[in-house]
Protein backbone atom coordinates (compact mmCIF):
# COMPACT_ATOMS: atom_id res chain seq x y z
CA UNK A 1 0.00 0.00 0.00
CA UNK A 2 2.64 2.42 1.22
CA UNK A 3 4.84 1.34 -2.30
CA UNK A 4 1.29 2.81 -4.27
CA UNK A 5 1.17 6.00 -2.97
CA UNK A 6 5.08 6.72 -3.19
CA UNK A 7 5.50 5.53 -6.54
CA UNK A 8 3.16 8.29 -8.40
CA UNK A 9 4.02 10.93 -5.90
CA UNK A 10 7.81 10.23 -7.02
CA UNK A 11 6.68 10.67 -10.46
CA UNK A 12 5.06 13.96 -9.92
CA UNK A 13 7.79 15.09 -7.93
CA UNK A 14 10.39 14.38 -10.62
CA UNK A 15 7.52 15.89 -13.33
CA UNK A 16 8.48 19.59 -11.81
CA UNK A 17 10.58 21.79 -13.01
CA UNK A 18 13.21 21.88 -11.01
CA UNK A 19 13.13 25.38 -10.23
CA UNK A 20 9.98 25.48 -8.47
CA UNK A 21 11.87 23.05 -6.13
CA UNK A 22 14.35 25.70 -5.15
CA UNK A 23 12.28 28.02 -3.12
CA UNK A 24 13.97 30.74 -0.93
CA UNK A 25 14.21 29.58 2.13
CA UNK A 26 11.69 30.90 4.98
CA UNK A 27 14.41 32.30 7.22
CA UNK A 28 18.46 32.73 6.94
CA UNK A 29 20.50 33.67 9.75
CA UNK A 30 23.75 35.44 8.81
CA UNK A 31 27.25 36.50 11.12
CA UNK A 32 29.62 39.32 10.46
CA UNK A 33 32.54 39.85 11.88
CA UNK A 34 35.06 43.17 11.39
CA UNK A 35 38.17 45.35 12.25
CA UNK A 36 38.29 49.01 12.66
CA UNK A 37 40.53 51.13 12.77
CA UNK A 38 38.46 53.43 14.90
CA UNK A 39 34.74 52.77 16.27
CA UNK A 40 33.28 55.75 15.38
CA UNK A 41 29.14 56.31 16.34
CA UNK A 42 27.39 59.32 14.86
CA UNK A 43 31.15 60.37 14.46
CA UNK A 44 32.10 60.22 18.23
CA UNK A 45 34.74 57.61 18.73
CA UNK A 46 33.63 54.88 20.79
CA UNK A 47 37.36 53.64 21.51
CA UNK A 48 39.20 56.50 22.36
CA UNK A 49 40.51 56.69 18.83
CA UNK A 50 41.89 53.09 18.80
CA UNK A 51 40.81 49.85 16.97
CA UNK A 52 37.60 47.65 17.81
CA UNK A 53 36.95 44.18 16.95
CA UNK A 54 33.24 44.11 16.00
CA UNK A 55 31.17 41.18 15.04
CA UNK A 56 27.20 39.71 15.49
CA UNK A 57 24.34 38.25 14.05
CA UNK A 58 21.29 38.88 12.34
CA UNK A 59 18.00 36.32 11.53
CA UNK A 60 15.43 37.47 9.07
CA UNK A 61 12.05 35.90 8.28
CA UNK A 62 12.01 36.95 4.95
CA UNK A 63 8.44 36.48 3.75
CA UNK A 64 7.12 38.86 6.27
CA UNK A 65 10.51 41.46 6.24
CA UNK A 66 10.57 40.45 10.19
CA UNK A 67 14.34 40.63 11.52
CA UNK A 68 16.37 40.50 15.08
CA UNK A 69 19.99 40.38 16.02
CA UNK A 70 22.46 41.26 18.08
CA UNK A 71 26.41 43.31 17.61
CA UNK A 72 29.22 43.54 19.96
CA UNK A 73 32.28 45.80 19.81
CA UNK A 74 35.15 46.97 22.26
CA UNK A 75 34.32 50.22 23.62
CA UNK A 76 36.50 52.63 25.75
CA UNK A 77 34.14 55.43 26.68
CA UNK A 78 32.49 54.16 29.69
CA UNK A 79 35.60 54.17 31.28
CA UNK A 80 36.64 57.47 29.70
CA UNK A 81 33.19 58.13 31.32
CA UNK A 82 34.36 57.14 34.75
CA UNK A 83 32.47 53.93 35.01
CA UNK A 84 33.65 50.13 33.83
CA UNK A 85 33.27 47.88 31.02
CA UNK A 86 34.95 48.01 27.76
CA UNK A 87 31.81 46.42 25.74
CA UNK A 88 28.74 46.84 23.87
CA UNK A 89 26.16 44.74 23.09
CA UNK A 90 23.30 45.74 20.84
CA UNK A 91 20.42 43.83 20.34
CA UNK A 92 17.50 44.95 17.56
CA UNK A 93 14.19 43.74 16.01
CA UNK A 94 12.15 45.01 13.29
CA UNK A 95 10.56 45.18 10.28
CA UNK A 96 11.14 46.10 7.01
CA UNK A 97 9.51 46.23 3.13
CA UNK A 98 8.43 47.86 0.22
CA UNK A 99 5.94 50.37 0.20
CA UNK A 100 6.09 50.51 -3.68
CA UNK A 101 7.91 49.63 -6.02
CA UNK A 102 11.03 52.08 -5.14
CA UNK A 103 10.17 52.90 -1.97
CA UNK A 104 11.75 50.62 1.45
CA UNK A 105 10.95 51.33 4.70
CA UNK A 106 12.27 49.84 8.23
CA UNK A 107 10.96 50.18 11.99
CA UNK A 108 11.86 48.91 14.88
CA UNK A 109 13.94 49.26 17.87
CA UNK A 110 17.64 48.75 19.44
CA UNK A 111 19.02 48.38 22.58
CA UNK A 112 22.74 49.17 23.61
CA UNK A 113 23.74 47.37 25.88
CA UNK A 114 27.02 48.18 28.28
CA UNK A 115 27.65 45.38 30.74
CA UNK A 116 29.13 46.94 34.40
CA UNK A 117 29.31 50.40 33.22
CA UNK A 118 28.66 51.78 36.29
CA UNK A 119 27.88 55.50 35.01
CA UNK A 120 24.39 55.41 37.35
CA UNK A 121 26.65 55.50 40.67
CA UNK A 122 28.54 58.51 38.73
CA UNK A 123 27.92 62.02 40.18
CA UNK A 124 26.39 63.68 36.81
CA UNK A 125 25.57 60.61 34.78
CA UNK A 126 22.90 58.05 34.09
CA UNK A 127 22.99 54.85 33.26
CA UNK A 128 24.59 53.92 29.64
CA UNK A 129 22.37 51.80 28.61
CA UNK A 130 20.38 53.05 26.26
CA UNK A 131 16.68 52.02 23.96
CA UNK A 132 16.29 53.83 21.11
CA UNK A 133 12.98 53.14 18.23
CA UNK A 134 13.61 54.34 14.67
CA UNK A 135 12.00 54.88 11.20
CA UNK A 136 13.47 54.31 8.06
CA UNK A 137 12.32 55.38 4.31
CA UNK A 138 14.45 54.52 1.39
CA UNK A 139 14.55 55.55 -2.43
CA UNK A 140 16.41 53.78 -4.73
CA UNK A 141 20.07 54.08 -2.78
CA UNK A 142 19.20 57.48 -0.70
CA UNK A 143 17.78 56.96 2.34
CA UNK A 144 16.29 59.03 6.01
CA UNK A 145 16.11 57.77 9.22
CA UNK A 146 15.15 58.63 12.42
CA UNK A 147 15.61 57.20 15.54
CA UNK A 148 14.14 58.55 19.38
CA UNK A 149 15.05 57.45 22.64
CA UNK A 150 12.89 56.02 24.81
CA UNK A 151 15.90 56.57 27.78
CA UNK A 152 18.55 58.44 29.05
CA UNK A 153 20.68 58.76 25.85
CA UNK A 154 24.16 57.28 26.90
CA UNK A 155 24.90 57.99 30.04
CA UNK A 156 23.49 62.19 30.40
CA UNK A 157 20.95 62.28 32.97
CA UNK A 158 17.08 63.64 32.06
CA UNK A 159 18.11 63.23 28.00
CA UNK A 160 15.16 60.97 27.03
CA UNK A 161 13.58 61.64 23.65
CA UNK A 162 16.83 63.16 22.70
CA UNK A 163 16.67 62.33 18.54
CA UNK A 164 19.10 61.62 15.53
CA UNK A 165 18.60 62.51 12.20
CA UNK A 166 20.12 60.32 9.55
CA UNK A 167 20.11 60.76 5.95
CA UNK A 168 22.65 59.31 3.41
CA UNK A 169 23.08 56.60 0.43
CA UNK A 170 25.35 54.37 -0.85
CA UNK A 171 25.59 54.25 -4.71
CA UNK A 172 26.52 51.56 -6.77
CA UNK A 173 30.25 52.13 -8.49
CA UNK A 174 30.65 49.49 -10.48
CA UNK A 175 33.16 46.92 -10.16
CA UNK A 176 32.15 45.91 -6.38
CA UNK A 177 32.51 49.47 -5.06
CA UNK A 178 30.24 51.24 -3.48
CA UNK A 179 30.36 55.05 -2.09
CA UNK A 180 29.20 55.82 0.96
CA UNK A 181 27.63 59.06 1.53
CA UNK A 182 26.26 60.08 5.18
CA UNK A 183 25.24 63.08 7.24
CA UNK A 184 23.48 63.12 10.50
CA UNK A 185 22.73 65.60 13.19
CA UNK A 186 22.35 63.97 16.90
CA UNK A 187 19.99 66.20 19.80
CA UNK A 188 20.51 65.93 23.39
CA UNK A 189 17.49 66.96 24.90
CA UNK A 190 18.53 69.04 27.89
CA UNK A 191 22.38 69.52 26.79
CA UNK A 192 22.34 71.40 23.76
CA UNK A 193 26.08 72.08 24.60
CA UNK A 194 26.38 68.08 23.39
CA UNK A 195 24.56 68.50 20.65
CA UNK A 196 26.50 67.83 17.21
CA UNK A 197 26.32 67.44 13.70
CA UNK A 198 28.46 64.68 11.88
CA UNK A 199 29.41 63.08 8.11
CA UNK A 200 30.99 60.64 6.46
CA UNK A 201 32.47 60.13 2.86
CA UNK A 202 33.44 56.93 2.02
CA UNK A 203 34.29 53.70 -0.30
CA UNK A 204 33.57 50.35 0.33
CA UNK A 205 35.15 47.39 -1.78
CA UNK A 206 33.86 43.85 -2.02
CA UNK A 207 36.73 41.30 -2.12
CA UNK A 208 34.66 38.36 -2.29
CA UNK A 209 36.20 37.47 0.96
CA UNK A 210 35.72 40.32 2.92
CA UNK A 211 35.00 44.05 2.16
CA UNK A 212 37.55 47.00 2.97
CA UNK A 213 35.58 50.18 3.89
CA UNK A 214 37.80 53.65 4.09
CA UNK A 215 35.87 56.45 5.10
CA UNK A 216 36.62 60.20 5.87
CA UNK A 217 34.38 61.24 9.03
CA UNK A 218 34.18 64.49 10.74
CA UNK A 219 31.75 66.42 13.01
CA UNK A 220 31.56 69.86 14.39
CA UNK A 221 30.98 68.67 18.30
CA UNK A 222 31.81 70.93 21.57
CA UNK A 223 35.68 69.55 21.97
CA UNK A 224 35.02 70.02 25.94
CA UNK A 225 32.40 68.04 25.53
CA UNK A 226 33.38 65.10 23.70
CA UNK A 227 37.11 64.99 25.24
CA UNK A 228 38.64 62.03 25.97
CA UNK A 229 39.38 61.82 29.98
CA UNK A 230 42.23 59.59 29.51
CA UNK A 231 44.55 61.94 27.00
CA UNK A 232 42.49 64.67 26.34
CA UNK A 233 42.05 63.86 22.52
CA UNK A 234 39.13 65.51 20.62
CA UNK A 235 36.52 61.85 20.07
CA UNK A 236 34.79 64.06 16.93
CA UNK A 237 38.15 65.26 15.13
CA UNK A 238 38.30 64.57 11.42
CA UNK A 239 39.70 61.11 10.68
CA UNK A 240 40.17 58.58 8.01
CA UNK A 241 38.60 55.19 9.44
CA UNK A 242 39.86 51.76 7.60
CA UNK A 243 37.46 48.56 8.70
CA UNK A 244 37.47 44.84 6.92
CA UNK A 245 34.73 42.83 7.65
CA UNK A 246 33.27 39.78 6.41
CA UNK A 247 29.41 38.65 6.52
CA UNK A 248 29.11 34.66 6.28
Amino acid sequence: MRNTVFIPALLALLAVPLHAQEAPPASSVTFNAALASDYRYRGISQTRLQPALQGGADWTHNPTGLYAGTWLSTIKWTKDAGGGGDIESDLYAGKRGQLSADVTYDVGVLGYVYPANGLKDVPGSADANTAEVYGQLGYGPAYVKYSAALTNLFGFTDSRHSGYLDAGANIDLGNAFTLNLHAGRQDVRHHDAASYTDYKIGVTKDLGFASVAAAFVGTNADETAYASSANGKFLGRKALVVTVGKTF
